[in-house]
């Protein structure tokens, strides 16, 4: 591992996806330190994402606009605050990343090439390299990051715990393979992604369980939101792990989904198939749970077209040995997003002194319920922003010692033993039954010291925060609570909190359902 004796005391952010990035970028000329696992950019499901950022910058689009939508896909459950104050960011944000290199999609006039995708009443999605925005928008932010002489890169290297002292935030705990090292630190920042990891069939890297939650959980952050994860109704239906995912924007551009006799499975439904996510993905796992198949299809709303205007999916499915010009193809839903996680303020404070967390990991209140498509790196950006502004405003002291931490290092985390457990009880439709049986599955399994510990925490914690849900909002779908409840409350948990409960759940008779 490199010597961090001229590292201590800087900015710490874990995790360089878009939102990690973009706050070591906006911090300069501040030193910090940016630690991955892998490469700047690599494993990261910001550069995997195909539908681009949503942005209210359109001439026929307004920021009143897109905060309607949000609120109407978020069902309820957005902090309409927080909404209003992102979504009104948007032209800044789109102005910072093309500042760092990114450039979007035009069109022959010269204009942003929008589109659409479900649930907006505008075509307000910028795409980079069309459906490879991802992966573009964050090849940019490396580019500007590897030339920014106030970032360090720290890759290779876990951030296993966050070390607490006189309940702040001291340093955090770096491993590589058997190498544990203490890096001492006031300000971290968390930017670990998403939890798709934990499920048998998603669209995220596998490895992401939501490492940063579970470490934010275990010293003592508050949690919110865990129940409401989004499940992408279009990921490609083929053995491949992580499943392809089939962007939206194909149903923006007119595709049609059917099942297995060519009847429309949307017809009827209110925004037919640019329905809200959660919407189409319940409708097809009703046909799908029952042994039917759905489809994709394309070929008569982009036909030959198809090529050139998805290149990158049709890739996908061209190696799936499937033409999507000329015939349908097959889709299945697939944990895609988590709307939960590190409870944080308008600022990307957490309840912990010294813990900033953006991104995926963190929880603002924007997506409230079911995220609307694309607002995810849209706020990324601009919470990103917004942490590193917060820090810089902050007093910097020299890092004093820390408690010693015993130089032992931690067993490789592993979610092959939550896995099915999660993927059973936790899926696109739950019920109360499931719910007991996971918490008891999952509880001792948090409670241990073995690879599945951590995330166990983080399944243990959407278990709770989903059998305290007696109702049906959004991406939480009770079956045996199928109606919601007049208004949402927005649930904030600290890990104790959430163990307890869990023992208070399992030790009740069952409830009858409403």
């Amino acid at each position: 591992m490199a010597d961090l004796l001229d590292l201590h005391g800087r900015v710490v952010i874990v995790g360089a996806g878009i939102a990690g990035l973009m706050a070591a970028l906006e911090l300069a000329p501040q030193p910090v330190v940016l630690v991955s696992r892998d490469g700047l950019g690599r494993e990261s499901s910001s550069a995997w994402a195909q539908g681009g950022i949503a942005a209210s910058v359109g001439s026929d689009d307004s920021a009143a606009l897109h905060l309607s939508d949000t609120l109407m896909a978020g069902a309820g459950h957005c902090d309409a605050t927080v909404a209003e104050a992102i979504l009104s960011e948007s032209s800044h944000a789109i102005a910072a990343l093309e500042q760092y290199g990114v450039r979007f999609d035009r069109t022959a006039c010269g204009g942003y090439a929008f589109g659409r995708e479900a649930a907006h009443s505008r075509r307000r999605i910028l795409h980079s390299d069309g459906d490879g925005s991802g992966a573009a928008m964050t090849a940019a932010l490396v580019t500007a990051a590897f030339a920014c002489p106030s970032i360090t890169s720290l890759t290779g290297v876990e951030v296993r715990r966050l070390i607490m002292q006189d309940d702040r935030i001291a340093g955090v705990l770096l491993q590589r393979g058997r190498q544990v090292e203490v890096l001492r630190t006031e300000r971290v920042v968390l930017a670990t992604g998403g939890i798709g990891g934990l499920y048998d069939a998603t669209t995220n890297p596998v490895g992401n369980f939501g490492q940063g939650i579970a470490m934010a959980a275990r010293a003592g952050a508050a949690l919110a939101d865990m129940e409401f994860v989004q499940f992408h109704p279009t990921a490609l239906d083929t053995p491949r792990r992580p499943l392809a995912l089939i962007s939206e924007a194909v149903r923006g551009e007119g595709a049609v989904l059917v099942d297995q006799k060519r009847q429309r499975v949307m017809a009827g439904t209110p925004g037919a198939d640019l329905a809200p996510r959660d919407v189409v993905a319940r409708a097809i796992h009703t046909i799908t749970s029952d042994g039917g198949k759905v489809y994709l299809d394309a070929s008569q709303a982009l036909g030959a077209r198809f090529a050139s205007r998805f290149p990158k999916i049709h890739q996908l499915c061209r190696a799936a040995n499937i033409d999507p010009a000329a015939h349908p193809i097959p889709v299945r839903p697939a944990a895609h997003y988590h709307m939960g996680g590190i409870a944080t303020d308008s600022r990307a404070r957490s309840s912990l002194d010294g813990l900033w967390a953006v991104g995926e990991c963190a929880s603002t209140g924007l997506h409230g319920a079911n995220r609307l498509a694309s607002n995810s790196l849209l706020e990324a950006v601009v919470m990103a922003r917004r942490a590193a502004k917060d820090i810089s405003g902050r007093p910097t002291h020299s890092p004093g010692g820390v408690a010693k931490v015993p130089p032992v290092a931690l067993p490789a985390a592993d979610p092959e033993t939550v896995r099915p457990i999660v993927s059973a009880a936790l899926g696109v439709a739950r019920d109360g039954t499931g719910l007991r049986a996971a918490m008891a599955a999952l509880l001792p399994l948090a409670r241990g010291s073995d690879p599945s510990a951590d995330p166990a925490i983080v399944a243990l914690s959407i278990a709770v925060f989903a059998a305290l849900r007696e109702e049906s909002r959004g991406a939480h779908f009770r079956s045996d609570f199928p109606v919601a409840m007049s208004g949402s409350t927005r649930r904030r948990l600290c890990l104790d909190d959430i163990r307890a409960s869990a023992h208070t759940l399992l030790a009740q008779p069952m409830l009858r359902s409403a």
